[in-house]
């Protein structure tokens, strides 16, 4: 059975693995995988243990919606 080929995780063309861009298929879709972490795109979530660390996240999150509708009615 002849190995499964490998996806570039960006445009899922099918990737060379000794390729300098290896995992991805050209620079441009590495460089576009790169721009969607520095933006935010993508995050690594981890549970929130400490109670009182949760609180202050909850609360910056509606701080930061309320300020959002606030800018919107403007």
């Amino acid at each position: 059975m002849p190995p499964k080929p490998i996806l570039c995780p960006t445009c899922k063309k099918a990737v060379d693995p000794t390729s300098g861009d290896f995992p991805f298929c050209s620079d441009r879709c590495r460089l576009l995988d790169l721009g969607k972490w520095a933006s935010g795109d993508y995050r690594i979530a981890s549970p929130i243990l400490d109670p009182e660390l949760l609180e202050e996240v909850e609360q910056a999150q509606l701080d930061a919606e309320r300020r959002r509708e606030g800018r919107e009615k403007s």
